[in-house]
């Protein structure tokens, strides 16, 4: 690709986080390059390029099964670029001319590092390349006026700081509490990518606490920070607990799922807020549970957006929960179910942070296995529902309803001996 661009008579350089994690001795993920081309001349070089974004147009191209980000020269900030009330830019479609002026908007000096194929070299005008060496991650010029810019460099401090275990400089760390609520100006749609690549990563437990300490985590979930101001111990465990799974899975090359990552960051106010309505309004379980997910969700959405395709097995992650809390004769009919084993991981990790679910969740451990042991006395309907009660209340039951006529219904085949 970069020797496409200089054969068409452009300059082109590999930058950004694949020639830092390259020098950090990480490997990186992807490659960027930066051209002087203008969108419309990348296109022209590349039949498969697609130009995308708003604020600053970009071309994706792609190479085989890979797609390379390709990014004109961005030119100084001025007077033209369009901003609101807080400083951020809005619109910032003004080219540079120079490899300098892009190196000096970018926001990161180890990120304003560039790969020249002409003589295979680094240039940095910056300083990046003694940051690298002192392993201290610094923003390029004054570090409030660039988290105004685009607030989004919060968070990306945190992740990188945290992946390269670098030290976050202190001029950048002093306005992040105070400049943390700019993150409500950011779209949803952009922090939920940000915040899955912040926690569902190695480091999202260290990320998680560099958030909260920074109080940025609040500004991004509210309904769970005001669950850590509640619970601070039990919350912060659950939460600790399901980044720390995560984190192995990806270590150990595991698929994970944002649809439980958000199961699990949601799952406390969930259960304030069930037991609230039942509490309060009278609700039974099934409905105080499914109210309390749809407002769950629907919070929280307006701050880090959930696509559908992740919110709606979140929901049957939560209300699958009561289900394993019944343990009769359609345990089996449960084992089978597509959502059993993320509902079921699910009730591990709830044990795991400190709920009373042990011996449950050891129950369905051992059912998985083919040798469930037998369910204690009274624990057939531990969650309130479905009208199993012990083994001589469930037998009364069933006589009753055979004495009416009535047919169906649970507890088929667990006739008196």
């Amino acid at each position: 690709m970069l020797y496409g661009l200089k054969d068409a008579g452009f300059e082109a350089y590999i930058v950004g986080g694949g020639v830092r994690d390259l020098l950090a001795g990480v490997k990186p993920k992807d490659f960027d390059v930066a051209t002087n081309a203008h969108p419309e001349q990348i296109r022209k070089v590349f039949r498969s390029a697609r130009l995308i974004g708003r604020r600053f147009m970009i071309a994706h191209v792609r190479m085989g099964q890979e797609i390379v980000e390709v990014a004109t020269f961005r030119g100084p900030i001025g007077d033209s670029h369009d901003r609101d009330e807080t400083g951020r830019i809005l619109s910032d479609n003004i080219y540079g001319t120079t490899l300098e002026e892009d190196a000096i908007r970018r926001d990161f000096t180890i990120n304003a590092l560039y790969y020249d194929i002409r003589d295979h070299s680094i240039v940095d005008y910056v300083g990046g390349m003694d940051d690298l060496k002192s392993k201290t991650l610094r923003l390029i010029g004054d570090p409030e006026l660039r988290y105004r810019e685009d607030p989004v460099r919060m968070l990306r401090s945190v992740r990188i700081g945290n992946k390269l275990h670098f030290r976050l400089d202190q001029g950048a760390v002093e306005p992040l509490h105070r400049l943390a609520p700019l993150l409500k100006e950011i779209p949803p749609a952009r922090l939920f990518d940000e915040v899955l690549k912040l926690l569902l990563s190695t480091e999202a437990v260290e990320n998680f606490r560099a958030l909260h300490w920074f109080g940025l985590w609040q500004e991004l979930f509210p309904d769970t920070d005001l669950a850590l101001e509640r619970e601070p111990e039990r919350a912060r465990a659950f939460i600790e607990a399901s980044l720390a799974n995560t984190a192995e899975r990806l270590k150990s090359e595991q698929p994970v799922s944002p649809a439980f990552l958000f199961a699990s960051l949601l799952w406390l106010p969930v259960q304030a807020r069930m037991t609230e309505l039942q509490a309060k309004q009278g609700h039974n379980q099934h409905l105080a549970l499914v109210q309390a997910s749809e407002e769950a969700v629907a919070r929280q959405s307006l701050r880090v957006a959930i696509p559908r395709r992740f919110s709606v097995p979140a929901k049957e992650i939560w209300q699958f929960q009561p289900r394993l809390e019944q343990r009769h004769g359609r345990s089996q009919r449960l084992l089978t179910h597509p959502r059993f084993r993320a509902a079921y991981d699910f009730l591990l990790l709830r044990a795991q942070s400190g709920e009373p679910l042990k011996e449950l969740a050891d129950w369905w451990t051992a059912a998985q296995e083919g040798q469930p042991p037998p369910v204690p006395e009274g624990a057939e309907h531990h969650g309130g529902q479905g009208g199993q009660g012990g083994p001589g209340g469930g037998r009364r039951r069933r006589r009753r309803r055979r004495g009416r006529g009535g047919g169906g219904g649970g507890g088929q085949g667990h006739q008196p001996p």
